[in-house]
């Protein structure tokens, strides 16, 4: 029986490296969701990957609801990710608004959406930042990408307590560094010891093999600062 899972963020970085990474493996079937549907459509030729477009910044319960997207499906990997850098001084509502609704709100509200069609046993895994981890080093100009990834990992714990006496799980892995479009905006120059490819392993083993095991867990997966 197919593992399918659906994946949002999935036009670059972590989230295509996740595509291919699953899209290879047998017997799986791979929802790409991204605003960029032409990039994905491009990069993901696989029979088993099924592209859609959506916008997570805006109205992402009605999106999903027109997509009418069949389960049920085994894994959900919230990836979407927006960073802004910025002094603290500089930042407008509108970053700080867009911030919260990409990192947090867009996750929560396609969690939602997506709840009835998961599996009974399905597996849902966050993708924050060791920014976001409390405890670890921060680095300044991140104060809204920072604050808005912890507040993922605050979601993750409340959900897992909130459905305890279910069976579906949800756990959040805060990512270190990894040479992604992402990191490059944030350090530029810095060269990270992890490939989006490498990490992507990571994180699919994960998703595939850890869920019976961890619920609301906030874990830390970074070999380096930043």
């Amino acid at each position: 029986m197919n593992k399918r899972i659906v994946i949002l963020g999935a036009s670059q970085g972590i989230g295509a490296a996740l595509v291919q990474h699953f899209a290879a493996l047998p017997n799986t079937e791979v929802i790409a969701l991204s605003r960029n549907l032409a990039k994905m459509q491009a990069k993901f030729q696989q029979a088993n990957v099924n592209c859609f477009a959506l916008d997570i910044s805006q109205n992402v319960g009605a999106q999903l609801k027109d997509l009418q997207l069949q389960g049920p499906f085994d894994i959900l990997i919230n990836n979407a990710g927006l960073l802004i850098n910025k002094p603290f001084e500089n930042l407008t509502h509108q970053d700080l608004s867009d911030s919260y609704q990409v990192n947090v709100i867009g996750i929560m509200e396609a969690t939602q959406a997506l709840l009835p069609a998961l599996a009974s046993k399905a597996h849902i895994v966050n993708i924050s930042s060791m920014g976001g981890f409390q405890g670890s080093q921060k680095f300044a100009g991140l104060a809204a990408y920072s604050t808005s990834k912890a507040a993922l990992c605050a979601f993750t714990e409340l959900f897992a307590e909130e459905y305890k006496s279910g069976s579906i799980h949800m756990n959040c892995l805060c990512l270190g560094a990894v040479q992604t479009e992402m990191l490059e905006s944030a350090f530029p120059g810095y060269t990270a010891p992890t490939s989006p490819e490498e990490m992507a392993q990571f994180i699919a083993d994960f998703a595939l093999h850890s869920g019976a095991y961890f619920n609301g867990k906030i874990l830390p997966v970074s070999s380096s600062n930043p």
